[in-house]
């Protein structure tokens, strides 16, 4: 019975071809959409976690005054750190893996005829270290430079590519303003942060070099800390906070004068963020299968009415009404699936496409796929229900009268 109904349901649909594909049009769009957007979104929230990374592996970053970065008037007003913070951070916080004092500057780099403006981090040794950024090529500050505040320096990827093109930048002498240093090692390349920075478009100089010979004072802006593996960096976070609040002086209950960032707290938000957009242009795209569904309902009656006679001709030879019942309900069904996995495919194409497009990495939820099918199937029984159960309470006298 089962097997007889789906061999009728199939061949009604072959014979209506055109209108079976128009049916199904709303099924198509609404699951390719849902697709192609949860597609775009995942792999959205994996480039931001991705580009978080790329900052440092738990890292965290110390700025003074309030707010992200500590910008505005409270950078300005909030008292720079010193050299004695970085030790007592380095010395006394347990978890505490490696600490880099640093302090930029724009400045614009010269070499011959070339120039570009950029940022020149002062900074020490440990810097690559706590931002997980090897050398691309040369070496590290040595321990005399940094003492010394020698007129050294380090190229990020797109401070070597706008000065020296493909030449090798080892031993040349670039300006930084006024400052004439000698390029001891190039980084390998970062490229952009989550916040749509370019992290290789930085010079790093000895801090020692930074503060005598282009600030002119011996001022820390921001420290960046990054904790041991295995250790919390919440814990390590208030830790931090507790101890420069202790030696700047801040009183119980007071506004610190400082800020202390966790990246994981930055990833998860932005993570988030990226999530519930997601959810929210998934569940518009969904509407477009409801839409789909009443197409499929709708023209499920016109077929009932379209067949009228040759239904009643089926019940008045001895079929049930369970058997018309599942015959246009396997009608319905079979639309809605076939209109899912058009759809299924459809979003996917689609979502390659985007995601490439976006530059961001193309990331297949397998869940979302089955969900989707799954549901466009549901959308067949539902909205498939109400015309089989129409088609299977004709009277059968009446429907042989039917013209």
């Amino acid at each position: 019975m089962f097997g007889n109904a789906i061999i009728l349901a199939l061949r009604e649909i072959r014979r209506n071809v055109l209108r079976s594909t128009l049916t199904i049009l709303g099924i198509v769009i609404g699951v390719g959409a849902v697709i192609t957007m949860v597609t775009i979104g995942e792999g959205a929230t994996a480039q931001v976690q991705a580009d978080i990374q790329k900052l440092g592996s738990n890292l965290l970053q110390v700025f003074r005054g309030q707010g992200f970065g500590g910008g505005g008037g409270a950078r300005q007003s909030a008292p720079p750190f010193s050299m004695d913070d970085v030790e007592a951070i380095k010395n006394e916080i347990s978890g505490v893996r490696t600490v880099a004092p640093t302090i930029g500057t724009g400045a614009q780099a010269i070499y011959g005829n070339s120039n570009w403006s950029t940022q020149v981090q002062g900074t020490d040794d440990q810097y690559i270290s706590v931002r997980d950024w090897p050398l691309a090529s040369g070496r590290n500050f040595s321990d005399s430079e940094l003492r010394a505040g020698a007129a050294v320096c380090i190229l990020g990827a797109t401070v070597q590519r706008e000065l020296f093109s493909r030449e090798d930048p080892v031993g040349a002498n670039i300006r930084l303003g006024k400052l004439s240093c000698q390029v001891i090692g190039t980084l390998s390349s970062k490229g952009q942060s989550g916040f749509g920075q370019d992290q290789d478009d930085l010079v790093i100089v000895p801090l020692r070099t930074m503060q005598r010979r282009m600030v002119g004072n011996a001022d820390v802006n921001s420290i960046m800390v990054s904790a041991r593996d295995g250790v919390s960096t919440e814990k390590v976070q208030a830790d931090i906070e507790s101890l420069l609040r202790e030696r700047r002086k801040v009183r119980p209950g007071g506004d610190a004068d400082f800020n202390v960032r966790d990246l994981k707290e930055i990833s998860s938000a932005m993570t988030q963020t990226t999530r519930v957009l997601t959810s929210l242009l998934a569940a518009v795209a969904a509407v477009s299968l409801l839409v789909g569904g009443v197409g499929i309902m709708n023209i499920m009656l016109v077929s009932v009415t379209e067949r009228t006679r040759e239904i009643g001709t089926r019940l008045a030879v001895g079929a049930m009404a369970r058997d018309v019942l599942l015959q246009f309900l396997i009608e319905a069904v079979t639309l809605a699936a076939f209109g899912g996995v058009i759809g299924i495919a459809l979003g996917l194409t689609a979502g390659a496409l985007a995601t490439h497009a976006f530059n961001v990495p193309f990331v297949l939820n397998v869940g979302i796929v089955m969900l989707s099918f799954a549901f466009s199937a549901a959308v067949g029984i539902v909205f498939g229900y109400f015309p089989a159960r129409r088609a299977a309470q004709l009277d059968p006298i009446e429907a042989l009268r039917h013209e």
